[in-house]
């Protein structure tokens, strides 16, 4: 599964509108000062109640732009909102998220952050 979330990093890289996106400033800061597993708790949290319902509230706008590394990182990683799950990793809208799936989503979140450069 690395090998598959490596590659889907890379074509989502090539998109103008996920290329865009970066840790900085606050979210920098707080991605390196958490560890690794608590940052990993925050999008398993984040992703259970904003993204694995099979019909979250307010879907397609439910993603903050900035104020967590996480919701940074979803608007790169295409993890943003349901459709954004269907298009780019193949994830059914309208069906709630299975635990394998949730943890599908977070290794993409937190492979992405983890290859932020430092400040």
């Amino acid at each position: 599964m690395p090998d598959e979330i490596d590659d889907l990093l890379a074509r989502l890289a090539t998109q103008p509108f996920r290329a865009r996106f970066g840790l900085r400033g606050s979210d920098l800061v707080a991605a390196q000062s958490r560890s690794g597993s608590t940052l990993r708790q925050h999008a398993r949290d984040i992703i259970r109640q904003r993204l694995a319902p099979a019909q979250p509230r307010k879907d397609g706008r439910q993603t903050p732009y900035r104020g967590h590394p996480v919701f940074v990182a979803q608007h790169a990683t295409a993890t943003c909102c349901r459709s954004c799950l269907a298009k780019w990793h193949g994830i059914e809208a309208g069906v709630e998220l299975t635990s394998e799936q949730q943890d599908y989503v977070v290794d993409v979140i937190t492979r992405w952050i983890a290859r932020q450069p430092a400040a």
